[in-house]
């Protein structure tokens, strides 16, 4: 079953993680730990949808992709050699992970 991608990330300022839906427009929830982020977005998603079927608002399409696979096709067009992170045609894509783990200590 498809579903929406989570982003869970530690927030020094916060204090602890933060867990959102790119495709879902401000769509976001705090906890002290991954999991506890984990489930309060899950909470925060239904009601999410719930209120956009409400309001009669269109439901987004599951559409978010990571951003590494949008540097990955990007840097195809600088270098004769695809990076290693670029899947080749004909190979087995692994099954995606219900939420996506980002450690912000290595983005600089």
């Amino acid at each position: 079953m498809k579903d929406y991608r989570i982003n869970i990330f530690y927030s020094e300022e916060d204090g602890g993680h933060i867990a959102d839906i790119p495709d879902l427009v401000a769509c976001s929830a705090f906890g002290l730990t991954p999991d506890e982020a984990l489930q309060e977005v899950q909470v925060a998603k239904r009601a999410w949808l719930a209120a956009a079927k409400k309001e009669r608002k269109p439901i987004p399409p599951l559409a978010y992709r990571p951003s590494i696979y949008q540097l990955a096709s990007l840097s195809q067009t600088s270098r004769s050699k695809p990076p290693k992170c670029v899947r080749q045609p004909g190979m087995k894509s692994p099954k995606p992970a219900p939420w996506q783990w980002v450690d912000t200590r290595e983005i600089n």
